[in-house]
């Protein structure tokens, strides 16, 4: 019996410490390191000349475009290129269609300041993008993204 109430004992300790961890999770703090993380990774690539808009989103505009611009109304189609701060690629795609209201907010942001026939460079603070969570697919939770994003049509 007493074998049992420490088995038990330990099985709830070890719970218990693993829901503090989701527990004592801090934004601020979170965003502080992404920000660190993201100045580091822009001195390292001297290449990149990227600007932080309103939102928290740094974004490089490589060919502005002569099409629509989107809205977070739009229906968007895109070939990209997905790849945490290490230079890992996770994801990318061709010719994909949605509305932009169904993907991160750092591609909602992000993609308005590229026209239709543009392409557009962003730096996504976890906190935009999937947060304190992993949707997997090679994505930690707390994870800066980049995308280099071609914006083929906006409807």
């Amino acid at each position: 019996m007493k074998k049992h109430l420490l088995i038990l004992s330990l099985f709830l300790a070890v719970f218990a410490s693993c829901s503090k961890d989701k527990d004592n999770f801090d934004p601020a703090v979170q965003a502080a390191k992404d920000e660190a993380d993201i100045q580091a990774y822009i001195k390292a690539n001297p290449s990149i000349n990227v600007t932080k808009d309103a939102n928290g989103v740094y974004y490089q505009v490589l060919t502005e475009g002569t099409g629509a611009t989107p809205t977070a109304s739009s229906t968007v189609s895109v070939n990209y290129v997905g790849k945490l701060l290490n230079g890992s690629q996770f994801d990318a795609g061709t010719g994909t269609t949605f509305p932009l209201s169904n993907v991160i907010k750092g591609w909602q942001y992000g993609l308005t300041h590229v026209k239709a026939g543009g392409r557009v460079f962003l730096i996504v603070p976890s906190a935009l993008a999937y947060g304190n969570s992993s949707p997997g697919a090679g994505i930690p939770a707390n994870s800066v993204l980049t995308f280099t994003i071609d914006l083929l049509t906006v409807r």
